[in-house]
């Protein structure tokens, strides 16, 4: 079995090394996955709970899966509920609201689904969005059109890291990781 490349960062605090994976030819990106790393996982909603802090959110809302257990630990510091959006349907998601990404890791379209008995939890409400890595930002467009559908408001987007060289500036991250190109 070869070696892996990884790029190392630092996540409040916390080294990691990150795999590297080719995503399009030429083209690699360093996969931070927090499941199963309590401890990163405590540490960045920390951080990224105390960044927010004084923004007047009513809600958090994230895509499955990776980002599940970040936007948990941040609705526990922050006394918010929270609201994820599912990647697929299910019959007793009832009249689900719906909206169509594209994921860089799989390069695929994928179709976000808010559950009919969540519509109410985002109808009227300041909305923050969390995603553990935002690289093209279809996901964070996605989540921000089925706000909008709702009848929400996203006050503010927040992630651990953003990818790449595109202006992130409107997202409250902990770092940027680099696409590494061949």
């Amino acid at each position: 079995m070869s070696t892996r490349q990884t790029h190392t960062v630092t996540v409040a605090g916390l080294t990691r090394h990150l795999p590297l994976f080719e995503v399009a030819p030429g083209v690699r990106i360093a996969i931070f996955n927090m499941l199963g790393d309590t401890y990163v996982v405590k540490a960045a909603a920390a951080a990224l709970a105390e960044r927010l802090k004084g923004t007047p959110a009513q809600v958090l809302l994230t895509a499955e899966a990776k980002s599940m257990p970040l936007v948990y630990e941040m609705s526990a510091l922050m006394g918010l509920p929270y609201v994820v959006l599912r990647k697929s349907y299910k019959s007793y998601m009832g009249e689900a609201l719906k909206a169509e990404t594209k994921s860089i890791t799989t390069g695929n379209t994928q179709i976000l689904y808010l559950d009919e008995k969540d519509i109410p939890l985002l109808q009227g409400k300041q909305v923050i969005i969390v995603d553990d890595v935002v690289s093209t930002g279809s996901t964070l467009q996605g989540m921000a059109t089925i706000v909008q559908t709702a009848g929400g408001h996203t006050l503010a987007t927040a992630a651990v890291f953003t990818e790449g060289a595109q202006d992130w500036s409107h997202v409250v991250a902990l770092g940027n990781l680099p696409v590494f190109l061949d």
